[in-house]
């Protein structure tokens, strides 16, 4: 059975899209300006791939900052009013597709690299997202998701994987009904991607230059030819 903090997520950001462009808009999120904005940027910058799919792209500012340096992206995401704000704004090309949704059959082509930006907030959903993923990307293709850092964002809770409370902590409030989200250690982050056959080739803490802590997590993965998962599912 599905389980019902999934679908209280989706309907958060159903409730919050309005705060949300304003906040994303107007810089209202002091650690994104000052850390993760450009650290998740500059990882895919880094990659060099030339064409970019945006798993749960909000209002679209990814997917805009990409196709300003000339990458071929592409911007999904569940909230239709996300999307319908996306395409009013331009830049770049949106579709609404759920996580559960998402095949090769919906989008125009596989891609050299998939991006989730903290997006990925449910367990369920992550899961079956995961599953996908390789069957969307090109040989090789890289497969990048920035998220809470699980040391910061433990906070005084025990250093297990289980859903936590939401909160809009430092946000306007204008924000209401804060979306649960299932908090993974590192390590079940890193067994998420391998066992999806993903080979983690770095794994970024970017820094917040006024509190020194990781204002971040950003995994970058890479997928493993079939020969190799073959390989090691034989040892």
């Amino acid at each position: 059975m599905k389980e019902k903090f999934e679908d209280e997520i989706i309907d958060s950001w159903k409730n919050n899209v309005n705060p949300w462009i304003t906040a994303i808009r107007d810089g209202e999120i002091e650690s994104r300006f000052l850390v993760t904005n450009k650290a998740v940027v500059n990882a895919i910058l880094n990659r060099k791939p030339k064409t970019v799919l945006d798993v749960g792209c909000g209002e679209g500012w990814l997917v805009r900052e990409l196709a300003k340096i000339g990458i071929s992206c592409m911007g999904t995401d569940i909230v239709p009013k996300l999307i319908e704000h996306a395409k009013k704004v331009g830049g770049g090309r949106f579709k609404t597709i759920p996580y559960e949704n998402l095949s090769h059959n919906l989008l125009p082509k596989k891609f050299d690299l998939i991006v989730c930006n903290f997006s990925l907030l449910g367990n369920e959903s992550v899961i079956d997202l995961f599953q996908q993923i390789p069957a969307l990307l090109n040989k090789g293709g890289l497969f990048i998701v920035q998220t809470i850092h699980p040391i910061s964002g433990c906070g005084e809770e025990k250093y297990i994987d289980g859903w936590r409370k939401g909160s809009w902590k430092g946000f306007s409030a204008e924000f209401s009904k804060p979306a649960p989200w299932y908090f993974r250690t590192l390590e079940t982050w890193k067994i998420l991607f391998q066992e999806n056959g993903f080979k983690l080739r770095e794994v970024l803490e970017p820094l917040n230059p006024k509190t020194k802590v990781p204002a971040s997590v950003i995994f970058i993965g890479q997928l493993a030819s079939r020969l190799s998962i073959q390989k090691k599912v034989l040892l």
